[in-house]
């Protein structure tokens, strides 16, 4: 229990840590801000007010904005992925993926169908290639839960790296979703009883994320093939494609990265940021993709856009904002969002303006564009989040928002008031005209 609890502990531990030295904000945000910072710039760029702008605080998935400016520029709106396709003498189909982010079901048909236009009529072995991948460690942040946002990352990843599972009482089980066929590895993850539908991650535990990763795309690719037509058997394996095979089809991404970036930013997937963040580095210092490479192209592009100081106030230690590594001051994040301006329609909104949130245990932030046009950022290292009412103080110019049933408790007593002065002066009037009849 004690360990648990100083787990749990650690991180706001952390954050205390680092801003030992941040003050009190001033009121209205006083009541809000127990530790966290706000600030807010105009269309110039100009601080206009704020409090705590040079501590440096867990970002979580705002992080994603700097991420998505960095990548935009590196790599370029109309930026597609890629995954080639080759074969051998004996019908053997080798993937070597990029880390598309997209390799949906519905995608891997769109292939097949590419494929088969392009001469294949037989497929027995099926190889995945992660030669374009020499990761130093999985997600950093990463707690290999179930949940699908602790996806692993891989070059050869399909739907997301999450699998869709319908497990009913009576033990049956069927795939969670329409577009995905049944596959061997739905019965396995479903073997621990729990009816219902759901995604779970591909990689769970300490598990071999490479091998699990690429168990899922062999499985998927085996089913969609036979879906195809297409004949053949054989084994699924990890190999590396070698030489002597033939390149028949690069395949390039439904999506553009402009449309990746919209999604990562208005849904929060962490696992198309950090994916979009490995190419970025891997683009600009050459294949294969390391998080050392990304760490490495992120700070050079934000130094070239926000300046160096501003860039060395904001720690990157991955692409989605899940590792708690991660720190930005309110003034970088301000900064960050002067730069993004062009790109603020990428953003959903929150609380009636475009933004974007950030959530974790004890963080709760938001960043965007007020409906003046004035850039915010709210960084909230806490236990309470209170940064919905900080951002209505923000949207109401400082001033505190009266509640509906604020307003209405005082309209009534108003009311109550009037009316009770009315009444005083009819019971007055009406006494004064007794008077004058008894006279």
């Amino acid at each position: 229990m004690m360990k648990m609890l100083s787990w749990l502990a650690a991180p706001l531990l952390l954050a205390a840590s680092w801003n030992a030295l941040a003050e009190d904000c001033p009121p209205p945000y006083a009541g809000l801000i127990q530790n966290g910072a706000y600030a807010v710039a105009d269309l110039q760029g100009s601080i206009v007010e704020g409090c705590n702008l040079d501590t440096p605080y867990i970002p979580a998935s705002i992080l994603k904005v700097p991420t998505a400016l960095a990548a935009l520029s590196v790599l370029g709106p109309d930026y597609r992925f890629k995954t080639r396709f080759y074969t051998d003498t004996e019908d053997g189909l080798y993937i070597q993926g990029f880390g598309d982010p997209m390799l949906t079901s519905e995608e891997v048909r769109l292939i097949f169908s590419a494929l088969k236009q392009r001469g294949l009529a037989r497929v027995n072995n099926i190889y995945i290639d992660t030669s374009q991948f020499s990761l130093e460690h999985q997600s950093p942040g990463s707690e290999f839960s179930d949940n699908p946002y602790d996806a692993p990352v891989g070059p050869v990843s399909v739907n997301f790296n999450s699998v869709p599972v319908l497990a009913t009482r009576s033990g049956q089980v069927f795939s969670g979703e329409p577009s995905t066929p049944f596959l061997p590895l739905m019965a396995e993850i479903a073997q621990d009883g729990r009816a219902g539908s759901r995604r779970v991650n591909v990689c769970r535990g300490s598990c071999n994320a490479d091998k699990e990763m690429a168990r899922y795309a062999a499985q998927l690719f085996r089913a969609l093939k036979e879906e195809a037509g297409l004949p053949g058997h054989g084994m699924l394996a990890l190999k590396r494609t070698p030489a002597t095979a033939r390149l028949l089809y690069e395949h390039r991404s439904s999506k553009s990265l402009q449309e990746l970036t919209s999604n990562f930013l208005k849904y929060s997937s962490n696992f198309i940021s950090n994916l979009v963040y490995l190419a970025m580095g891997a683009e600009k210092f050459g294949w294969p993709a390391t998080w050392a490479k990304a760490d490495m192209a992120a700070r050079q592009e934000l130094e070239r856009q926000l300046g160096a100081q501003t860039a060395a106030a904001i720690v990157h230690s991955d692409g989605s904002g899940l590792c708690r590594s991660n720190r930005v001051t309110a003034r970088a994040m301000l900064e960050v969002l002067r730069a993004f301006r062009p790109h603020a329609w990428l953003l959903r909104r929150h609380g009636g303006v475009p933004s974007k949130s950030g959530t974790m245990r004890g963080v709760y932030n938001y960043a965007g564009y007020l409906d003046n046009g004035n850039a915010f950022v709210i960084l909230l290292n806490q236990w309470s989040n209170r940064r919905g009412q900080a951002l209505e103080l923000l949207k109401n110019g400082g001033v505190p928002k009266v509640r509906p049933a604020v307003r209405r408790a005082a309209g009534k007593a108003r009311r109550a008031a009037a009316s009770s002065v009315k009444a005083k002066r009819r019971a007055a009037a009406r006494a004064k005209t007794g008077r004058a009849k008894r006279r």
